[in-house]
């Protein structure tokens, strides 16, 4: 993960004032955030949540029909593995807490102050990305898990179907392993002795 992803990850702003859209937009965008999408209409955010899988939800918490809270309880029902990117917007002090408690990871204040929106941006998005990375690799190890029939004699791995594959290609298949070809010095010696028999 890098910089670039970190600006390219995908943010999603939910507040029913537009003045305060308006205002998070430019700021993100004079920072460089390059995938910024917007609603106020809270009754949204769960499907778009769901299409798009936002690296960061801007998420104001007084809204007329569905407030924050009930949004990040269908945000749950999303987010499989209980983490939500959500970064609550509030004026009110007294629900910082709550908001924490309901699943929120951080929180901005209103009136919003430059260097906290951005630093709060930045540190939820690099966390959310992160997040990400380890449950891809934990996915990759769970390949990789389990016990493998492999031949004592030619070291070819069966697989799920029952076929019989060379470990390189087998590893291949099930991770990001990549592989080249040597010799080792053991086989060498055993190898290149043998050769050289057969020669005379």
């Amino acid at each position: 993960m890098n910089s670039a992803d970190i600006l390219n990850a995908g943010i999603l702003i939910v507040d029913d004032q537009e003045v305060n859209v308006l205002l998070l937009e430019r700021m993100l965008r004079g920072a460089g955030y390059l995938s910024i999408s917007s609603t106020m209409d809270p009754n949204e955010v769960c499907d778009l949540h769901r299409t798009n899988r936002y690296g960061l939800i801007l998420l104001d918490l007084l809204m007329p029909g569905m407030d924050g809270f009930k949004v990040m309880e269908g945000l749950k029902e999303i987010e499989e593995g209980g983490y939500l990117p959500v970064l609550v917007i509030t004026a009110q002090p007294d629900q910082k807490s709550s908001a924490l408690q309901a699943g929120a990871k951080d929180f901005v204040s209103k009136p919003f102050e430059l260097a906290e929106v951005l630093a709060r941006v930045h540190n939820m998005l690099e966390v959310r990305l992160l997040y990400v990375e380890l449950q891809n690799a934990l996915e990759q190890v769970k390949l990789l898990s389990g016990l493998l029939p492999i031949c004592m004699w030619c070291k070819k791995i069966r697989d799920d179907q029952g076929y019989w594959n060379a470990i390189e290609h087998y590893l291949g298949q099930h991770s990001e392993a990549e592989f080249s070809h040597g010799i080792c010095p053991d086989c060498k010696r055993k190898y290149s002795g043998e050769m050289l028999d057969k020669e005379s």
